[in-house]
């Protein structure tokens, strides 16, 4: 590692986030995965013609599901 790149290095903690922020970007994150899960499922229901892409993109959908219920775990951790 390049210590002389590394501005943490000597423990200064301006870029740091606060709760504040982080709860929000957790927030909006968990807002975004939930959209494209929405879109994911709602594009999945409308093809008729493609299994296999209609398959990966139910598979799409539960891994936003998954990071949404991750995302949410976070937010409570920080309440």
């Amino acid at each position: 590692m390049n210590h002389e790149m590394d501005y943490d290095r000597d423990d200064q903690r301006e870029d740091v986030l606060s709760d504040d922020p982080l709860k929000n970007f957790l927030k909006m994150s968990c807002e975004t995965e939930t959209e494209l899960m929405r879109s994911y499922l709602i594009t999945a229901e409308r093809i008729h013609d493609n299994e296999d892409l209609k398959l990966r993109l139910r598979n799409f959908a539960e891994g936003n599901a998954k990071r949404t219920r991750q995302l949410i775990d976070e937010i409570s951790r920080l309440m």
